[in-house]
């Protein structure tokens, strides 16, 4: 549980960080009452919290800051299983950069002393304009939680004789020498934190990549079996059309070859024939209408394949060649798609990679079992197979089916 001593060893607050802002203040025991749960807060529900906690000295400069994540369940509660050590963490943090009081003890996750709880810290922006190190700076200069500052005693100013003056000057040179030392570290940690942005950032790209992609994916699906459903509902039309069209030519014949008949039944054949023309007429239009719709959802099909990619999304960067998809099938090695190729590759990865052999499928699936598991085939469809351990042909225009996928006494 997070304590402190606003006595002898100063303060410990916690700030919640919202970009590049300290968003919410509280003292380390108002934090301590959130961890047991005793209170919520509503705002921050089903919400991952980016956190600080900053230890102060007495005349309320920085001494430590810890960068936390925590979790707020769907109550606002805090995460009951949360039991990371940051005053720990805090004791044993390295140097990081000088906010007032000399160089701070700084735990981050580029920065932890302990790499189980790596994953659970986060790492601060440093660069200008959105620099955390700033804001939190700036949030203890303000002293919104009103600690009480403890003013350092002051040194009389004893005078030195001039002869100590070298001793002056070795000191202005540790001064320096410790100053440059401060600069390197803070650079050193500006490097690690960018690296680890640079990480994070990637991750997400490709997440978000993977989540277009199935959804591109999907709807080419939907898309695809709407179509179907359209093309086999034309067939069926086109099939009763021409039975009618048939019963139509018949009752014409009949019509024209009968003889006298009488005139009742001459007039039940007139209205049959005027309500086959009129049902014909109708299944015309909607034959009609049908084919107006299968145009429409081949037009939506044909834009849809051929749509200009949204600027700055992962098509657009594909289609630039920014970004590249790189895929890697035994026998071609890995393969950078091309941007018109990569629907083509998703939907039969197996027959892009047999085409890019200069093979056909079946032929590449047939030398892929053999790569995979190189033993002899004969008798693989019996409950006795040779199952002889084989010389593996790694390149698939070298194999030759019967002779290399057999043992010496199998070959054909």
């Amino acid at each position: 549980m997070v304590s402190a001593d606003q006595a002898t060893d100063g303060y410990s607050a916690v700030f919640f960080m919202e970009g590049s802002q300290v968003a919410r203040e509280m003292r380390a025991s108002e934090f301590g009452a959130f961890l047991d749960g005793y209170v919520g807060l509503s705002d921050l529900a089903e919400t991952d919290v980016r956190a600080v906690l900053v230890e102060l000295g007495g005349d309320l400069r920085v001494l430590a800051l810890v960068f936390f994540r925590i979790w707020f369940d769907e109550e606002g509660r805090a995460d009951s299983n949360w039991n990371v050590p940051i005053e720990e963490l805090a004791r044993r943090g390295a140097k990081g950069p000088d906010m007032g009081g000399g160089a701070i003890r700084l735990v981050c996750r580029s920065q932890c002393p302990d790499a189980r709880f790596k994953e659970e810290l986060w790492d601060p922006d440093m660069t200008p304009g959105n620099n955390h190190f700033q804001a939190i700076r700036k949030a203890v200069d303000a002293n919104s939680l009103k600690f009480r500052k403890i003013e350092p005693v002051q040194e009389e100013n004893i005078p030195v004789l001039n002869a100590e003056s070298p001793a002056l000057d070795d000191s202005a040179g540790a001064a320096d020498r410790s100053r440059l030392a401060q600069l390197i570290r803070e650079q050193r940690l500006r490097i690690k934190t960018l690296q680890s942005v640079h990480r994070d950032s990637l991750s997400d790209i490709q997440r978000e990549h993977r989540l277009e992609m199935q959804g591109v994916r999907s709807e080419l699906t939907d898309l695809q079996q709407k179509y179907e459903r359209q093309r086999l509902s034309n067939e069926q039309l086109k099939k009763r059309l021409s039975e009618r069209n048939e019963q139509y030519l018949t009752l014409q014949e009949q019509v024209a070859t009968g003889g006298v008949e009488k005139q009742r039944d001459d007039a039940n054949s007139d209205a049959e024939l005027v309500l086959l023309r009129e049902q014909l007429e109708r299944k015309q239009r909607e034959l009609e209408l049908r084919d107006d719709k299968i145009v429409a959802l081949e037009q939506e099909n044909h834009d849809l394949r051929h749509r200009e990619p949204p600027e700055n999304s992962i098509h657009d960067h594909l289609r630039r060649q920014s970004v590249f998809l790189v895929a890697y099938h035994p026998g071609v090695g890995h393969i950078t798609l091309p941007y018109d190729d990569i629907e083509t590759y998703f939907s039969n990865p197996t027959t892009y990679a047999a085409e890019r052999c200069g093979m056909n499928e079946p032929a590449y699936r047939q030398w892929l079992e053999h790569y995979e598991h190189p033993v002899c085939q004969h008798g693989a469809d019996t409950d006795n197979p040779c199952g002889e351990p084989l010389m593996r042909v790694s390149q698939p225009g070298e194999f030759q089916p019967g002779v290399d996928d057999h043992c010496e006494k199998h070959r054909t």
